[in-house]
């Protein structure tokens, strides 16, 4: 049975949670995602479910089957596939009026305006240890005044944090510059999750090697970066609702069944903060010296 795509149809259920004029202004919205990976596949499609009509979406990388435990795209039949061709054509399948323009050779410093040209929202994809790549975004976001959302999957859960042009910025928060690589990922992990919800239930921590760029990974988290991410993006794009900025976030932990929201100033500056990232990196040399 042939079936010609019908954008009112297919969108039509999520009227009444948005209004018939909110879903055409959605239809309307550009957003750019950087990294198809485990949240970039999933924010993708599940934005594209949201009525989203267009995308700038950017990777270099292709399936592989370490891969399969979280990632939207990866089946035996994407395995050595670009992932982003894989998730466009996804995303087609779920609205073929879409516009997505492709970045195949990921972000980058020469390709950033082109990147984020005409966005509405930059939603974070990009693989955790991205560090360059990530500042770099975030800072062409602020210069253009464009809003921005990183969500984490960390455990069974996921940590939210938005950056509005006219809140703490994202390198004001996280306080990067200078770190060598292990202590970027220190910051960057506590800046994202300050109450640490996953921590608890860490079964095995030799999985864990910030050296080798190596952790443990849930769909399920993944898939609740997706879902918040979306109402956050909703929220944003349709100016409604309530939004709170950095230094605000927020962490939910299914496997705690916890939701905590986090209040940082000034970021990893915050002597809470500071603390903490002491704690950390204890932490961390004593895991090291545990693996010797």
């Amino acid at each position: 049975m042939s079936v010609s795509f019908d954008y009112d149809a297919a969108f039509s259920r999520n009227v009444g949670w948005v209004t018939q004029g909110e879903q055409q202004s959605l239809r309307g919205k550009r957003i750019a995602i950087a990294g198809m990976g485990g949240v970039g596949g999933s924010h993708l499609l599940t934005l594209a479910r949201l009525g989203i009509g267009a995308f700038n979406i950017a990777d270099f990388d292709t399936f592989d089957i370490v891969n399969f435990n979280r990632q939207a795209g990866a089946t035996m039949s994407s395995l050595g596939q670009p992932k982003m061709a894989v998730l466009a054509e996804r995303a087609r399948d779920i609205n073929p009026a879409l516009d997505i323009r492709t970045f195949p050779e990921g972000v980058t410093l020469d390709n950033l305006e082109r990147f984020l040209e005409g966005v509405d929202l930059y939603v974070d994809g990009l693989d955790f240890f991205a560090f360059d790549a990530r500042r770099a975004t975030f800072a062409a976001c602020r210069r253009l005044g464009i809003p921005a959302i990183t969500a984490a999957p960390l455990g069974m859960g996921t940590a939210v944090l938005a950056f509005l042009p006219d809140s703490l910025s994202f390198e004001d928060y996280f306080c990067l510059d200078g770190c060598d690589e292990e202590e970027m990922a220190i910051r960057f992990l506590l800046g994202l999750s300050p109450a640490m919800l996953q921590r608890g239930y860490l079964a095995d921590p030799s999985r864990v090697n910030l050296a080798e760029h190596r952790g443990p990974s849930t769909v399920a988290a993944c898939e609740l970066c997706a879902g918040v991410t979306a109402v956050e993006s909703l929220k944003i794009l349709l100016g409604r609702g309530v939004v709170r900025p950095a230094p605000h976030g927020f962490q939910f932990d299914a496997y705690r069944q916890r939701f905590v929201r986090t209040w940082r100033p000034g970021g990893n500056r915050n002597p809470l903060q500071r603390i903490a990232l002491w704690v950390a990196r204890r932490q961390l040399r004593g895991m090291r010296g545990a693996r010797v």
